[in-house]
C-alpha cells in the first residue's frame, strides 16, 4: 500500500534572484514537507529567505525573480499551473496571513466587506448569507464584539483585534494549509499568547497543516511540531522541534538559540542607587475620540501615574499595548502635553516650560522611536539626519557632518553610510541610525520606545549590547519601553509595570520579576511564549 503524500512538499525549490542582487538566490534548493494536522515552524534572521519561501509556496513573486522545483499541494504539483487556477487555490485550499494586517488589509474597505469578498469570489453565497458567514468567521477567532469589529476599517482596531480579523480572513474557507508569516512580531506578550493559543486551537479543530514564519525561537518551542531553520536561502537544520531546540547540531542554530535574551536578570546586576535625575508625579493625560463607534467619549491614557529615574540607571516600563507606556516616554519628551502633574529633570520643572526655554531643556532628553521607517525622513541623507540637530543648534553642514561620522563609527556603522538614504539599510542598521541621530545633542536620558520589537534576535542582541555599551561609555540614563519581558530583564535596573494607565507594580527588576506583587505582572511573565524551555535552556 502507497504511503498517502504530505500536505504540502516543497522539493528542490530556488528563487533566482536579478543579475544586480546581493546574492544570487533568495531561496536555493529547499525541500520541506509539512503533514496534516502539523505546524512546521521555519525560523531565521531577516533575510534568510523565510518570507520568499512563503511566497513561492503561493505564487506571490515579483516578476524579476525566476522559480525552479516543484511545489505539490496534496501531490498536485501547483508550481507550474496558470494564474487562473492558482487565484482558485488562494484562499480555498491555501489560506495566508501576512506579516503586518495594516498593510495587507485595505485601509478604505470596512473588515466584513474585506472578508465577504472572499466568500463572493469562491462561494455562490448570497449577500445575506455572506454576512452570516462573515460574522461566524470573525467569532470563530474569538472576537467579543464580531458585529462591531465587521463593521470597523482596519485602523478602528486593535493590533490583536486586527491580527485575528486576518486569521479569520485566511481561515474563512477552511483551507487545508494555512502559511503565516511573522504573525505575531511586535504584539504584547499576553496578546502573542492569546493568538498563539487561537492559531493552535484552529488548526487542531480544522485538522490543518501551517507552515509559521518567525524569528523567535520562544514561538517555535511553543507551538511547533516540526522546525526549519533557514541561512541565507538555504534550508540548513530541519527536525522534530524538541531536538532541534535542545540539541541543536549547525552552528547557526546554536547562534540563534543562544541570542534569545534571558528571563532572569543577569547575576551581576547591581541594585539601582544614586541621585533621581528625573522624577514624574501624578501625570494624567485623557484623550477624546473625535472619530468612530466612540465619537466624543474620554479615555484615560495616563491615570496619576509616578516614576523616578536615578542617574546612570535604566528603568524598564512594561505592559500591553495600551496600557499608556507610549503615552508617558512622549509626555516626558514633551512630544504632548499631559493634562496635569509634575515633571522635573533634576529639580527643574518643565512641564509647564515653553518656547526657547523649553527647547533647551528637552534637547537633554532625547527619544528613540519604535518605527524607524516612518521616524527617519527618507528624503534625507543619513549625514543630514544625524547631524539635524547640531545645525538646528547652530553648526555648520561641515561640522554637523565631521560630528555625524564621528556618532555613526559609535554605533558601529561604516562611514560610508553618511551619503546614503535610510531605506538603504536593514531594521537593525536603522536603529543604530536613530541611536547615533538621538546622541549627537548629548542628551543625559535616552527614552527607547520599543526599539528592538520589530528585529530578529541576534540583530536585538547587537542593537541590546551596543546600547550597554553606550550607556557606559556615555553615562546615559535609560527609559527604555518594552511588550518583552525577556528584553527588559536583561536591559533594566528597575522595572514600571503599567495596566489601562496606571503604575500597577515598581521595583528592581530582579524582585519584580523573581517575586512578582500584582496579580497583572504574574499574567505577563506566564504569557511569555516558551517560557519554561527558555529558562531551562540558559
Amino acid at each position: 500500500m502507497s504511503e498517502a503524500p504530505p500536505l504540502l512538499n516543497v522539493a528542490n525549490v530556488s528563487v533566482r534572484l536579478p543579475p544586480d542582487a546581493d546574492r544570487e538566490f533568495a531561496i536555493e534548493d529547499i525541500s520541506l514537507r509539512v503533514e496534516p494536522n502539523k505546524i512546521v515552524c521555519v525560523v531565521g534572521e531577516s533575510g534568510s529567505g523565510k518570507s520568499m519561501l512563503a511566497n513561492a509556496v503561493v505564487r506571490l513573486l515579483p516578476p524579476t525573480v525566476t522559480m525552479s522545483g516543484a511545489v505539490e499541494l496534496r501531490g498536485r504539483d501547483i508550481a507550474r499551473l496558470p494564474e487562473t487556477a492558482m487565484r482558485a487555490i488562494r484562499g480555498a485550499d491555501i489560506g495566508m496571513m501576512f506579516l503586518e494586517p495594516m498593510a495587507a488589509l485595505n485601509p478604505i474597505q470596512t473588515v466584513g466587506r474585506q472578508i465577504g469578498e472572499v466568500f463572493r469570489l469562491h462561494t455562490g453565497l448570497s449577500a445575506r448569507e455572506r454576512r452570516d458567514a462573515v460574522l461566524a468567521a470573525l467569532s470563530q477567532v474569538r472576537l467579543r464584539d464580531p458585529l462591531r469589529a465587521s463593521r470597523s476599517y482596519p485602523h478602528q482596531l486593535s493590533g490583536g483585534e486586527r491580527q485575528r480579523a486576518m486569521i479569520a480572513m485566511a481561515l474563512a474557507l477552511k483551507p487545508r494549509l494555512l502559511i503565516a508569516d511573522e504573525p505575531t512580531t511586535a504584539l504584547d506578550v499576553t496578546t502573542q499568547a492569546q493568538i498563539l493559543m487561537l492559531i493552535r486551537d484552529l488548526q487542531v479543530q480544522n485538522q490543518m497543516g501551517v507552515l509559521f514564519i518567525t524569528h523567535d525561537f520562544g514561538v517555535v518551542a511553543e507551538i511547533a511540531d516540526r522546525v526549519a531553520v533557514m541561512q541565507s536561502g538555504r534550508l540548513v537544520e530541519e527536525g522534530v522541534v524538541a531536538d532541534v531546540i535542545n540539541a541543536p547540531k549547525h552552528r547557526y542554530t546554536q547562534s540563534l538559540i543562544a541570542a534569545v535574551p534571558r528571563l532572569q536578570p543577569p547575576s551581576h546586576q547591581a541594585p539601582a542607587r544614586g541621585d533621581i535625575i528625573l522624577r514624574v508625579d501624578h501625570l494624567t493625560k485623557s484623550y477624546r475620540s473625535v472619530a468612530g463607534f466612540l465619537r466624543g467619549q474620554q479615555t484615560l491614557g495616563l491615570d496619576d501615574v509616578s516614576i523616578s529615574l536615578m542617574k546612570g540607571a535604566s528603568l524598564g516600563i512594561v505592559g500591553e499595548s495600551g496600557s499608556g507606556k507610549s503615552t508617558l516616554a512622549r509626555c516626558i519628551v514633551r512630544l504632548m502635553l499631559p493634562d496635569a502633574g509634575s515633571m522635573r529633570l533634576h529639580d527643574l520643572e518643565y512641564a509647564s516650560l515653553g518656547g526657547r526655554s523649553m527647547r533647551r531643556q528637552i534637547q537633554r532628553i532625547q527619544m528613540v522611536f519604535q518605527d524607524t521607517s516612518g521616524s527617519l525622513n527618507p528624503r534625507k541623507k543619513v549625514g543630514d539626519l544625524v547631524g539635524q540637530g547640531l545645525m538646528v543648534r547652530g553648526a555648520t553642514r561641515r561640522e554637523a557632518w565631521r560630528r555625524a561620522e564621528e556618532l555613526l563609527a559609535m554605533v558601529r556603522l561604516d562611514p560610508k553610510a553618511m551619503s546614503r538614504y535610510p531605506h538603504e539599510f536593514s531594521g537593525g542598521q536603522r536603529q543604530r541610525i536613530a541611536l547615533a541621530r538621538s546622541l549627537a545633542v548629548e542628551p543625559e536620558i535616552l527614552v527607547a520606545d520599543e526599539p528592538v520589537s520589530a528585529l530578529d534576535v541576534s540583530v536585538q542582541a547587537q542593537v541590546l549590547a551596543l546600547l550597554a555599551n553606550l550607556r557606559a561609555k556615555l553615562g546615559l540614563s535609560l527609559i527604555f519601553i518594552t511588550h518583552d519581558l525577556r528584553v527588559a530583564a536583561n536591559v533594566c535596573d528597575m522595572i514600571v509595570v503599567m495596566k489601562s494607565g496606571k503604575v500597577v507594580e515598581f521595583g528592581e527588576t530582579a524582585r519584580v520579576f523573581a517575586n512578582p506583587s500584582h496579580p497583572y505582572t504574574q499574567a505577563l511573565l506566564d504569557s511569555i511564549p516558551g517560557r519554561d524551555w527558555s529558562a531551562a535552556t540558559h
